[in-house]
């Protein structure tokens, strides 16, 4: 099993005021929101066409290979918005009225791959991930992801416990009957806020701590990591977090969080959840969300499904990450 080691490493000692520390009651109305050009809209149709015309595996799809002019600048103005904005973009939205859900996903593919290269999402090398309700039950330490649950979730990190992508986007092919509601939150703004108020329990923050691996990991491996929840490189803050995967990391490991760590990470949650801290949307069917997964936190409330299985709740998640391998661990 891997060991924690202490001390405490480079940590972010400023407060930030770019445009990634925001609180919603700061932002406009409108903040991230791109609308589909008329020039990526005809782009987007031709492309359609010739997908429908000359079908291939979806990981085969190559951006060389289609004349989107007009897509690849909004999609930069996303890339921009994720880098030097906000951090988050919803594209609104896709023209899926009549056009299969196949077909649909190839073109948000594309897309998603113009901000940044798509990477497995789980060990076994799964691209392509479908956000929808199972049946399953979210039982600490089965592997289960809340994803695939109709269970609330607190605001996180995807992958916090392995190696999270850069950017998680998300496509809405069909929404729930009611709840569902996406959220996202500035993890750079809460820094601030502990900087402010509690700095002693900030600093423990960027010591490390165990994570339940959810299963995601070669057979024999360790079930559980170890990493710290900020990380500072001298330019840009980055985080991973959990609070569920990080207590039951402990819990698998048949330990306790020390005192500090447990009022650490209570007292960040505690920050993110306060009233006005975070920005709530209602996905629409054709509309795509991207976040930067390593600088905000994002969720969704529990929420029930329609009866009917051809309108039950489904999205589709791709992560992007640039460096290393396109592999799950990299």
């Amino acid at each position: 099993m891997p060991a924690i080691q202490t001390g405490v490493p480079q940590m972010l000692s400023e407060i930030e005021s770019g445009a990634i520390a925001w609180v919603d009651t700061c932002l406009p109305s409108n903040a991230g929101q791109i609308r589909v050009t008329d020039a990526c809209r005809d782009e987007l149709l031709t492309t359609t066409a010739q997908l429908e015309a000359n079908p291939l595996p979806i990981f085969s799809l190559r951006l060389a290979d289609f004349d989107m002019p007009g897509c690849r600048a909004m999609m930069a103005l996303a890339k921009e918005t994720l880098e030097r904005g906000v951090g988050f973009v919803v594209i609104d939205r896709l023209p899926i009225e009549d056009i299969s859900r196949d077909t649909a996903t190839a073109l948000y593919w594309l897309l998603t791959n113009m901000v940044g290269r798509t990477v497995a999402q789980k060990w076994d090398g799964t691209m392509v991930y479908d956000v929808r309700d199972t049946g399953k039950a979210l039982v600490d330490a089965n592997g289960v992801r809340s994803s695939v649950t109709n269970a609330g979730q607190e605001y996180h990190n995807d992958n916090a416990f392995n190696l999270p992508p850069d950017y998680v986007a998300l496509f809405c092919l069909q929404t729930a009957k009611e709840g569902g509601v996406n959220g996202v939150v500035s993890f750079q703004t809460a820094h601030n806020k502990m900087l402010a108020r509690h700095p002693d329990l900030l600093e423990r923050l960027y010591e490390p701590f165990y994570f339940d691996r959810q299963m995601e990991h070669a057979p024999n491996d360790d079930r559980v990591s170890v990493h710290p929840i900020f990380e500072y490189d001298g330019k840009i803050l980055r985080t991973r977090f959990s609070d569920r995967l990080t207590r039951v990391g402990y819990e698998m490991r048949g330990d306790s969080i020390d005192q500090k760590g447990s009022d650490a990470i209570e007292t960040l949650t505690e920050i993110i959840n306060e009233p006005g801290a975070r920005r709530e949307f209602m996905f629409e069917p054709g509309q795509i969300q991207i976040v930067d997964n390593r600088r905000l936190g994002h969720r969704r409330t529990a929420f029930t499904d329609w009866p009917e299985p051809e309108r039950r709740r489904h999205l589709v998640r791709l992560w992007a990450r640039d460096a290393g391998r396109p592999f799950y661990l990299g």
